[in-house]
């Protein structure tokens, strides 16, 4: 690869193929500041200058999951030490508390919770949306749509569209990990397979409910892996227009079992978080946002990863025990005063949005 024509030809339009993502993942060295620069750079012709970010919070539902993937260190089986669902009552409280913290988006989390049905999953949406009305509601994933699906005897486009009535705004891209199923079979063997999280996500599109669009690396994939990936987020983004952002979310190894029992390898090292963002904003061109999860990167790593084509600094988020089990030290709130210095010391201003990215 000749990589100097390579980022000129970006720059003058030329649409990376899989292979050459491939490729630019693997570079090590000094050339990876060409690519890091190439990809800010690209930023600011898609995003412009602004660094935004949403104040959300997360209110986890459940911990109880049918999954149990060896990346997380979340999930725990009905009767386990530390399982927990949390009713209404439980739910309504974290929601005023979310409301008094003049939040525009709740960010429901939860593991798939094998009792589960579409009756389940609208009970809880009414039960946010009546405490509190008028905010933006980010809830569930492709994996919980397939099973409230199985588990109600209905199709997946009823269940989001009764999703949908019942008061989701927009639909998590979460349950994506790595869009291949063998590298699916090790990692999350549970889990739907890739042809079919595609295929969620392109009926929500459909149904103007936007998504999020993730992956999680560092865990036991490649780098062809990656671009396999970032290919099948930008084929459908072609055809939709659907993704609000790509949200990329380091592997966070310590509390996992993938990780203790020797299968994964300890997290992605820095250089691969910098150059994940950088090829992902110079891959995906028909993204405008991608977002850095400060809960996994930690602050220094994520303004990096803002001067490397990232522009979201992604939300307040009051709580992420996802992020947490799996070992990572700090993950609970950024307050947006914090965002500001970071951002003041990349020369560029702060923005608050709304969950569809409008300034406000």
């Amino acid at each position: 690869m000749h990589l100097d024509r390579l980022l000129k030809d970006i720059r003058e339009g030329y649409r990376l193929t899989e292979e050459d993502a491939a490729a630019l993942l693997n570079i090590r060295g000094r050339e990876v500041f060409s690519i890091l620069a190439t990809a800010d750079e690209m930023r600011e012709k898609k995003a412009g200058p602004v660094i935004s970010y949403v104040r959300n919070q997360n209110i986890h539902i459940t911990n109880i999951c049918k999954n149990l993937c060896g990346f997380c260190g979340f999930g725990k089986s009905p009767g386990d030490e530390g399982a927990y669902c949390n009713d209404k009552a439980d739910i309504e409280k974290k929601v005023a508390l979310a409301v008094e913290r003049k939040v525009t988006e709740i960010c429901l989390l939860s593991g798939v919770h094998p009792d589960f049905t579409t009756e389940s999953y609208e009970e809880i949406l009414n039960w946010v949306t009546r405490a509190a009305p008028g905010v933006h509601i980010h809830a569930f994933s492709p994996d919980e749509v397939v099973h409230a699906s199985s588990m109600s005897g209905i199709p997946t486009v009823e269940v989001l569209e009764r999703m949908k009535k019942a008061g989701l705004n927009s639909l998590q891209g979460t349950a994506a990990e790595i869009l291949d199923d063998d590298v699916r079979s090790v990692i999350c063997p549970n889990k739907l397979k890739s042809g079919m999280w595609a295929e969620i996500i392109r009926e929500a599109h459909t149904m103007k409910i936007p998504t999020t669009a993730t992956i999680m690396y560092g865990s036991y994939e490649h780098a062809r892996d990656r671009a396999r990936h970032l290919s099948i987020l930008r084929e459908i983004q072609d055809e939709t227009q659907g993704f609000t952002e790509l949200v990329p979310l380091t592997y966070i190894h310590t509390g996992t079992p993938l990780y203790q029992q020797g299968i994964a390898r300890p997290g992605a090292t820095g250089m691969e978080d910098i150059l994940l963002v950088a090829v992902s904003r110079l891959f995906l061109d028909n993204f405008k946002n991608i977002q850095v999860s400060w809960g996994k990167l930690g602050l220094k790593m994520s303004q990096l990863s803002l001067a490397s084509g990232a522009n979201d600094f992604a939300g307040t988020m009051f709580a992420d025990d996802v992020t947490k089990d799996a070992g990572a030290e700090s993950a609970e709130y950024l307050d947006p005063s914090v965002m500001e210095r970071i951002a003041g010391d990349l020369g560029r201003p702060l923005r608050q949005r709304t969950t569809l990215y409008n300034l406000l």
